[in-house]
């Protein structure tokens, strides 16, 4: 699954000519272009898509939609281990250990 989450910028640099930046989703941090979002500064929440900032989101409603992800599982599912998502509950290394 490819869900739009929320994320909070931390830092933005250009990188080869394009504007990415560092964004934290609840905890998990990872590289995102903000080609579409240029004006998008640090502090800021946007709504990301595949690695792609995509529409400014407030932080109220930022973190109402990040930890009602968190409660539904879809944060793990959507940056877990990929591994051990295929492999099905009960079914980890460490279960066959």
């Amino acid at each position: 699954m490819c869900l739009a989450v929320p994320g909070r910028v931390m830092e933005i640099e250009e990188r080869d000519g394009t504007r990415m930046a560092v964004v934290d989703f609840g905890g998990v941090v990872k590289d995102v272009c903000l080609e579409y979002l240029p004006d998008l500064e640090v502090g800021e929440y946007a709504i990301v898509h595949v690695g792609f900032a995509l529409q400014r989101l407030d932080e109220e409603s930022a973190l109402r939609t990040l930890e009602l992800f968190a409660e539904l599982g879809l944060l793990q599912e959507e940056f877990g281990d990929a591994w051990e998502a295929a492999a099905g509950p009960g079914e980890t290394a460490e279960a066959e250990r």
